[in-house]
């Protein structure tokens, strides 16, 4: 007995460490060419509020818990880059300057929309801020660096931006440093799709408001998408509230359920790099049970009042590898439809989000 609890002890601590277990990302950004180091440089995690910019050495730390992160590195006048990162390490980063092509001017000259703000603004914010209770009280504070082009051969809206935009999130107390890639809406399939980097900062409040704060962000969790990453990484869906059901082999209007979500025909476990792996080959529905669907999004996808849980379908074009943390990649192999693809930027969480 005695030597069962110390086993049991010895896990314990084991599983501890991994939970509240640090890493440390250091490194230089410097000129691809020159080589010399670029101070100010900023410095941050995709999609959390972990940031910082290099000192006069262009040089940077940063102290991060376990799980995945995409690294952000940008500097004026030169090209953003990416890397990713799980584990300790030093970093050399060679940043290139951007080149103004004939190519911009062209675009510019042939496909930009004069009056775009007045024509596509609205709509542009509701697909990708969202048109959520907690989207409707986010504030774009520099619309003015927003161009929009139309491609009237494809029937599709192209958004870029020449600055990173500023979104004030009243309702979940973040401010939001958003550099867009691009935006965009194909009409034919009314399908829309945007990549960019997000830094997340909090918001100063008083103790009544960083309460709401709380209660919103726990609100906004629960059947989030990073709500069902973390509960696939800790094998806890069917706990969680979570059903998956697949797309039938034959009958593309008749989904069936997972019966084990975890088989390896569509999951791989954890193993050395702390990271698990998901693959379906067909279209899947992931349906949140321990929460009703907001009336807003019964009337924005014309469902009857009587619709149970919110549901969402997926399509997974490669395997997808999950970390600690929510994180997982590659992204652009996840594809939302339903539930999750009405809620946009404004209903987000940084991946350092942890609900009380």
């Amino acid at each position: 007995m005695q030597m069962i609890r110390i086993i049991f002890l010895a896990i314990s601590i084991g599983l501890s460490f991994i939970t509240n277990a640090q890493f440390i990302i250091t490194g230089t950004v410097m000129d691809s060419t020159t080589r010399e180091p670029l101070p100010k440089a900023s410095v941050f995690c995709q999609n959390t509020t972990l940031g910082t910019v290099t000192d006069k050495q262009g040089e940077f730390s940063l102290s991060l818990k376990s799980g995945g992160y995409e690294l952000i590195f940008s500097y004026t006048g030169y090209q953003t880059q990416t890397i990713r990162v799980t584990d300790n390490n030093k970093l050399e980063i060679l940043l290139v300057k951007e080149d103004k092509s004939m190519g911009e001017v062209f675009l510019k000259n042939t496909y930009e929309v004069a009056d775009g703000w007045d024509k596509y603004g609205d709509f542009f914010i509701k697909n990708f801020i969202g048109s959520t209770p907690n989207a409707n009280q986010c504030v774009l504070a520099n619309p003015e660096v927003l161009k929009f082009y139309f491609y009237k051969r494809t029937n599709r809206l192209k958004v870029l931006s020449t600055e990173p935009l500023q979104v004030f999130n009243k309702a979940l107390g973040y401010n939001l440093r958003y550099q867009l890639d691009s935006f965009v809406y194909y009409y034919n399939t009314q399908i829309n799709s945007y990549r960019g980097y997000c830094l997340y900062t909090e918001m100063e409040g008083d103790d009544s408001l960083k309460n709401v704060w709380t209660y919103n962000r726990k609100k906004a969790y629960e059947g989030s998408k990073l709500h069902f990453m973390r509960s696939y990484y800790d094998s806890t869906l069917l706990e969680d509230g979570w059903i998956i059901d697949m797309l039938d082999e034959k009958n593309d209007k008749k989904f069936n359920k997972v019966k084990n979500v975890y088989d390896t025909l569509y999951y791989g476990a954890l193993d050395s790099t702390l990271e698990i792996e998901i693959w379906f080959p067909r279209k899947i529905s992931i349906t949140y049970t321990k929460k009703e669907p907001e009336p807003e999004y019964l009337k924005k996808m014309s469902l009857p009042k009587s619709t149970p849980y919110p549901i969402s379908y997926i399509d997974l074009k490669e395997t997808i590898a999950i970390t600690q943390n929510g994180y997982y990649y590659e992204q652009k192999d996840w594809i939302n439809q339903g539930y999750w693809s009405w809620k946009n930027i404004g209903d987000l969480l940084p991946y350092d989000y942890l609900p009380d």
